[in-house]
This record gives C-alpha cells, structure tokens and sequence, in this order.
C-alpha cells in the first residue's frame, strides 16, 4: 500500500480524498496499488469530520515519516507552500500540486530539486483545471515544435464575458452575480485583473520553451473595463470577448500576453463559453489541437491531482524528464506583434481616418454620440503611436 500525505484540506484538497475514496478500486488498479491517506495537515480540526484522526497541525510530521511516499499540496500562495513543499522533495517524497502561483515563481527549482532526488515534482492540476494540457505537451506532443498555445485559463472571467454577452449587463452585475453562485472570489482581483491566467501562461510557456518564464514580464490585462456597450459592438461584428492568455513563437523567442480579445465565429475559442476552459495548441508538426473542459471545481481539479498520483504510483524512485531549467528566457516585445484593433472614440470620421486610414466604422443599435471602428492590422507599437494623435478614445480591444 502507498501512502500519501495531503497539504491543505480547503475545496481541493478535500476533493482530492473524495475522489480516492470514491475510486478506490479503479485508482489502485491504475496504480499497481492500494493509495491511502496517511495525514492531513491543516491548521483547522474538523470535528465531528472522519478526516479528523488523520489531521496534523506540523508538516514536519510528514517529512519525517518514511511511510509517506506521496504528498499532495493543495493550500495555494507561495508561502507556506513553498517551504513545505521544497522539504518534502528534500526529504525523497513525490509532491503534486494544484498551485498555479506556486508552480510559475518556484516551478523550475522544485523541479531541479525532484530530478536530484530521483523523484517527480508534478502540477498537471495548476494551469486547466481537470484538462490534461501539461501531460500531453511533456508526453504527447514532444514530437513537435510548439509555435502558438492560446487559451482561456480562467473559469470566473469566461462565465462574466459569457453572462455579459447573453443578457447585456454591465461589469459591476455580472461579478455580483459570479460572487453569489461561488465564482468568483471575495476578493477577485487575481481572477478580473488576469493575473491568475498570467501565471498559467507563465507556466506553459516555460513548459515549451524549457526555460523559466517569469509572469511578472508578461503584458497583463484583465476585464474590469470591458462594458455592455463594447459587447453590443462585438454581437454587430458578429464576435465575442474573450480573456485570452496566449504565447506565441516570435523570432528565437515567444510574445506573451493576457487580454480581452473580440474573437471572429471561425476561431477554435469562440464557442468556449460559462465556466469552461479550453487551450489551443498549434504545433509545426501537429497543426492544431484543442484541449476543453472544465478548468476549475473541487471534483475536476481533484482528478488531476488524483491523476498525477496515479503517475507518480508507478514511477516511484524514478523521476520523469520535464524540460523547463532556471535560465530565464527573454520574452519577445509584445508591441511588436501584429493585430488588429476595435476601437471606441467620441472623435469625428475625419478625424479618425486621418489618424488610422483605412478603417472599418462599426454601428451598434442605440448607441450614440461615439463611434467604433476596426484597424487594419498593425503593431502594438504603432497603434500606440497613432492613438495618441486621437482624440476621445473610449477602449480598445485585440481583434483575433
């Protein structure tokens, strides 16, 4: 029998138990063996709970149990996290974790760490949820060059961009309504301001290109100021708004970004819709690929993490290869990548063609005393340069 610690027993950590108990019998036989939790470690009791003779309040206590073979980390943050983590791998204990904030600003140390101990350091269940994007691109698809990953990382925004879309309301509603159904944080800032799809691109961009990738240099926007009215505009163009987290080839390079884009009915993201999550993946080799399905929740995520046990159940004391090192990679300048933009200005037509030239006006059933327009395509650089020379702009957004 292995057995296996869990850190943190929140949403996923006490989805993580549930889906072992609940498969019991179809995770050992996977496994080559009967899991079993050993500890929980959380700073709570549960009293009246049946996890609660597992429960511990010292990680140490997990360090220093030879038994423990498999530690799962599902408290989230950087710190404690990290120290708990770096010293289960120090003391020869397989880890696996759901903490995307953890994995993008510490993930090639703890990988290097792993690979010294001849164990597996593994995050499957950090970047989509129950979507198995991070297997497939170190296993299935190392066959190819990977020149674009685009995705919609972030189940909050999705279900606001999609709610806003159908039935027309503004920002401030639609987080209101997230919060209520569970969405949505208390505090959301990390899920509308982007930063939590930032540090999932940061990720699977290390993961392509076998360097770290620091979220914190990739060019980040969220949805706050996304309005109704720039959605009605997307509906008469015939598109909808998405919060995308892209990365793509550039040079010797890859230009990374997170912001709301208007995307055409053509594009493989369009019809992502409510909590969903998909990733879309273009290889030189492969052409394209599509991941889909549910990137957040207590069940799905705990399947991943349960999945990654599985893996690590049958590699004991061997690690498995990840291609990602500690040297930091140079990002591409995003303002030399090409688009096209949708804008919205109080300026006149005159104006607007003598700043942008040929351009496409776009109208929207009852609005007034603005107008909106699509560019030719350009680069970031240059519609900076030739917005500052307009007048009245409202917003703009990414046309893909």
């Amino acid at each position: 029998m292995i057995k296996a610690a869990v850190m943190g027993y929140g949403t996923i950590g006490s989805g993580v138990v549930e889906v072992l108990e609940t498969n019991r019998e179809s995770v050992a036989k996977r496994a080559g063996d009967e899991i079993e939790v050993k500890y929980v470690l959380d700073l709570r009791d549960f009293p009246g709970d049946a996890i609660q003779e597992k429960i511990v309040h010292d990680y140490q206590v997990i360090v220093n149990d030879p038994e423990v073979s498999i530690v799962v980390e599902t408290m989230g943050g950087v710190e404690p996290a990290y120290t708990f983590v770096k010293a289960m791998l120090e003391a020869g204990k397989n880890v696996t974790t759901s903490n995307k904030a953890l994995v993008a600003e510490k993930g090639s140390e703890l990988i290097a760490i792993a690979k010294e101990k001849s164990v597996n350091f593994m995050f499957e269940a950090s970047v989509g949820g129950g979507i198995p994007i991070i297997r497939s691109l170190n296993s299935c698809l190392t066959a190819d060059e990977i020149e674009e990953i685009t995705g919609i990382l972030n189940g909050t925004t999705n279900y606001m961009m999609t709610k806003m879309s159908e039935e027309g309301l503004e920002f401030d509603d639609v987080l209101k309504d997230a919060q209520e159904k569970g969405y949505a944080e208390k505090d959301p800032t990390a899920d509308i301001e982007g930063h939590d799809a930032c540090r999932k691109i940061a990720i699977l961009t290390s993961l392509v290109c076998g360097q770290q990738v620091d979220f914190h240099d990739i060019h980040c926007e969220g949805i706050t100021k996304v309005s109704a009215t720039d959605i009605k505009y997307a509906k008469a163009l015939g598109r909808a708004i998405k919060l995308l987290a892209s990365s793509k080839r550039m040079d010797d390079s890859y230009c990374a970004m997170v912001a709301p884009c208007m995307l055409a009915p053509e594009h493989p993201l369009y019809s992502v819709n409510d909590v969903f999550n998909a990733v879309f993946v273009h290889g030189n080799v492969l052409g394209d690929a599509m991941f889909y399905g549910s990137g957040a929740g207590k069940l799905p995520t705990a399947s991943a993490v349960v999945a990654d046990m599985v893996e690590i159940a049958k590699h004991l004391n061997i690690n498995i290869y990840v291609d990602w090192s500690s040297r930091k990679v140079s990002l591409s300048d995003y303002k030399q990548a090409f688009c096209s933009f949708f804008v919205r200005t109080t300026a006149e037509e005159a104006a607007v063609k003598e700043c942008f030239g040929d351009v496409e006006f776009v109208r929207a059933e009852g609005i007034t005393g603005e107008l909106g327009f699509v560019t030719e395509q350009m680069t970031e650089a240059e519609y900076e340069e030739k917005a500052a020379k307009l007048s009245g702009i409202l917003q703009m957004i990414r046309m893909k």
